[in-house]
Order: structure tokens, then C-alpha cells, then sequence
């Protein structure tokens, strides 16, 4: 976890509930979501990790290794995120760690293939 997130964690730790409830509302205005959670019904006697499979849309490719060419797994993970050169490296040195969550079946092979080529192993979730 990035140094930037654990003080936010810190931040919301301290936060009163009606501070949390506004500054949930804040973030809704701002950004055009809604924080409510997300309720999947399945068909009656249907099996739950059936209907999973099967609408199965999103994907994680997750690094789990980077071989000898280190560097190099950094500069590909820096192209793909956009992230800067100590973020890339701490989420190569802590494999396994997502690389980019909920992208489609076709992004997630062609992280995969851009990581491999650079000498990294990846799973794809």
C-alpha cells in the first residue's frame, strides 16, 4: 500500500460517522457515482459461481514474479499504470500485486504478454 493511501486511511480512521457521511456525499457530487453497493440476484436454483463463470467480464492481471530483467518488468508496469518509478518498483518488489483491476479479457492478455516479453510472470484473475 502507497504511503498516499495509508495517510488517507489514517484520515477516514479519525473521521466522526457524520464527517464519513458527508464526505461520501462530497465524493458522489464530484465524481457522478453512488457509493451504494452493488446487489447481483441469481435465478432461482441457480448455482452462484455458475452464473459467476459465466458473466465473467472483468479480469486482474496480477504479477507474480519478475524474473532476472527487474528493471525492465518496472519500465513495462510504469507504461501500463501510469504509475511513477517508486510506486512501479514497490509493486514489483511485493508480488504478487494487481497490476490494473477490472479490465477487459483482451487488455488483461496484452498486459500479460507486454509482462512476460519484458521477463515477468503474470496471472490473470
Amino acid at each position: 500500500m502507497s504511503e498516499r493511501t495509508e495517510q488517507i486511511i489514517k484520515l477516514v480512521e479519525e473521521m466522526t460517522v457524520l464527517e464519513l457521511a458527508d464526505l461520501v456525499k462530497t465524493l458522489e457530487e464530484k465524481f457522478g457515482v453512488t457509493a451504494a453497493p452493488a446487489m447481483v440476484a441469481a435465478a432461482p436454483g441457480a448455482s452462484p459461481t455458475a452464473s459467476a463463470a459465466e458473466e465473467k467480464t472483468e479480469f486482474t492481471p496480477v504479477l507474480t514474479g519478475f524474473g532476472a530483467n527487474k528493471i525492465q518488468v518496472i519500465k513495462e508496469i510504469r507504461a501500463i499504470t501510469g504509475l511513477g518509478l517508486k510506486e512501479a518498483k514497490d509493486l514489483v518488489d511485493n508480488c504478487p500485486n494487481p497490476i490494473k483491476e477490472s479490465v477487459t479479457k483482451d487488455e488483461a492478455n496484452e498486459i500479460k504478454t507486454k509482462i512476460e516479453a519484458a521477463g515477468g510472470t503474470v496471472e490473470i484473475k
